[in-house]
């Protein structure tokens, strides 16, 4: 492992950029130092930095020089991806970007570290990588153990998603509309299309001309992207009154035989997982439990009679943490245990020395 990276955050003062924020603290991310950056409007603001006790300062994303800087990890949006994640990875700062513009690009890795970590070799083309959709990040951990044991053919998926995968502007509405229709008060709509107070909405992200959504289109293919192009995926999603935590329901149709107990035992040991399944009142996880938790929590573990060889299960994540911050966070553990990223300081060294220059008091110095 590197003694250390200056890694930067991009849109840190939304609720994922926080998020990463306090996973590099508790991960113990070897960095050197952090910047936080983010829109002209926050400038200036002042942050935490997890729960380390530092304060950083926010800085202007048009202005923010990459140059020297090691990891960049993208949470604001495919906007601002779009404009800045070309220009820090041209600066030799290498992306990790949580927006869903690079996601399905042939030169740009999609990876969840449980699953595809080989995949991520291919970063150097365009020096970006890819998060996943929260969503296709909890459901691709709890598939890929059973899918290598007895090969998945058809997915079919209901996911139930908090209001914080809409930003905090959907947070606030959800707690702006509850207490309105308690008190009385006006509760139209803003940030989503429908009254989300008490409700529940089939519509995430745009429409398609099939009728799907493109969040259920994002689910479909940064599947077969990540796990295996060849199996059949179709989804449902739907928005509803929780705060943060999305849950699915998933019915699995395998090739090979496969029963629940089988299932379980598979699921227990495997990597990222949380098992939970007890087949009485409360055993089982809900988005409550697993708000600020790193893990995928799979319960309801049973058989489909209705096919030859098919599961249905229930799995839980936190949407802000393994859904986005945490998963963005192992991409960039994984490049410092593979060695990949010389830290800016190793690679200013290097570069003095190749000029000719000598171990002297004034040489760049090795480490950041």
């Amino acid at each position: 492992m590197s003694s250390g990276y200056r890694v930067v955050v991009v849109g840190a003062t939304g609720n994922v950029g926080r998020e990463i924020l306090n996973v590099l603290v508790e991960r113990q991310f070897p960095f050197t130092e952090v910047a936080a950056v983010a829109s002209p409007r926050s400038t200036g603001d002042i942050i935490d930095l997890g729960d380390s006790g530092k304060e950083l300062k926010v800085q202007n994303i048009d202005h923010f020089d990459f140059a020297g800087w090691d990891i960049a990890l993208f949470a604001a949006g495919s906007d601002v991806s779009r404009v800045h994640a070309p220009r820090a990875a041209a600066a030799g700062c290498t992306v990790i970007d949580n927006s869903s513009l690079y996601r399905m690009d042939p030169d740009v890795p999609l990876i969840v570290p449980e699953v595809n970590p080989e995949a991520i070799d291919g970063y150097r083309a365009r020096n970006i990588i890819a998060n996943p959709n929260c969503s296709t990040a909890q459901m691709v951990v709890a598939l890929k153990p059973l899918h290598d044991v007895a090969k998945i053919k058809r997915v079919v998926v209901a996911t139930y998603q908090s209001v914080s995968g809409a930003g905090k502007a959907g947070m606030d509405e959800l707690f702006e509309q509850s207490r309105n229709i308690f008190v009385g008060d006006a509760n139209e709509p803003r940030k989503f299309t429908k009254q989300i107070a008490f409700n529940v909405i089939p519509h995430i992200d745009s429409f398609l001309e099939d009728g799907s959504t493109k969040e259920e289109w994002k689910i479909v293919v940064e599947t077969k992207k990540i796990l295996d192009p060849r199996i059949k995926v179709t989804a449902t999603c739907v928005r509803v009154p929780v705060f943060v935590g999305h849950s699915e329901a998933i019915n699995i149709e395998f090739e090979n035989e496969i029963s629940a107990a089988e299932a379980q035992e598979i699921l227990r040991e495997a990597p990222g997982i949380m098992l939970v399944d007890k087949r009485e009142d409360g055993g089982y996880v809900t988005p409550i439990e697993c708000a600020g938790e790193d893990a995928t929590f799979v319960s309801r573990i049973r058989k489909d009679p209705t096919v030859e060889n098919g599961l249905s299960l229930w799995v839980v994540a936190d949407n802000l943490r393994k859904g986005a911050a945490t998963n963005a966070v192992e991409l960039a553990e994984v490049l410092d245990e593979r060695g990949w990223i010389k830290p800016a300081a190793v690679r200013g060294a290097q570069a003095y020395r190749a000029l000719g220059a000598t171990d002297s008091l004034d040489a760049p110095e090795a480490t950041a």
